[in-house]
């Protein structure tokens, strides 16, 4: 289980962490891919949070909402789409280009501007299951902006994210640590069209 007091334990990242990543590729899954084994359903977490709900989500391509949007359904929970000021193209998305914008986002470290940073009724949510793409191994940079801009005082926060084959890794730490507060579990990755998946995986969290 990921709380605050395990990441005191693990060696301070900084941003030179997030920079690193981006020599490695870009890995939100495409809309065709195949999908997974079905999981396990088990929490993800040692302990089951309780309290109002709150699904809040990242999507570049439709991929991280329909996972959301299953996990949403089935809880009951109530949805908030993270979105930035300035919608990304799909030249934007493109890493094979270095001058995309994902690229230099990625290089040079940059904390996208929302739409609207915090979600309305931030303060009733007791907790957070917050998804995300990863990109270059690391959460797509939206979150670093949503993170760091909201104060998620003891709220539980249970991360969990879409790739085409990389699991959710470091990308969760790093967020936990960026938002400073918050008690964070370990988190969950699903590929594309993995909504089954994800509703089972809702369901063994006795939310």
């Amino acid at each position: 289980m990921l709380t605050r007091r395990n990441f005191l334990a693990v060696a301070t990242v900084t941003a030179t962490a997030f920079l690193a990543g981006c020599s490695g590729e870009k890995d939100e899954v495409p809309a065709a891919a195949p999908a997974t084994e079905p999981a396990e359903e088990t929490p993800a977490a040692d302990a089951a949070p309780t309290g109002n709900v709150l699904v809040a989500y990242f999507s570049a391509t439709g991929n991280t909402a329909g996972v959301a949007e299953a996990i949403a359904g089935r809880l009951g929970a109530d949805v908030w789409e993270i979105e930035v000021a300035q919608p990304y193209t799909e030249a934007d998305l493109n890493y094979n280009d270095d001058a995309s914008r994902t690229s230099v986002e990625c290089s040079d470290g940059t904390n996208p501007e929302l739409a609207q940073v915090t979600p309305d009724g931030w303060a009733d949510y007791d907790t957070v299951l917050l998804g995300y793409p990863i990109w270059w191994g690391e959460a797509a940079w939206p979150l670093r902006t949503f993170v760091a801009g909201n104060d998620f005082g003891e709220k539980t926060v249970m991360p969990f994210c879409t790739s085409g084959s990389s699991g959710i890794g470091g990308s969760a730490e790093r967020l936990a640590e960026l938002a400073g507060t918050g008690n964070w579990l370990e988190g969950e990755r699903f590929s594309a069209g993995a909504g089954d998946d994800a509703a089972a995986w809702a369901a063994g969290l006795g939310l």
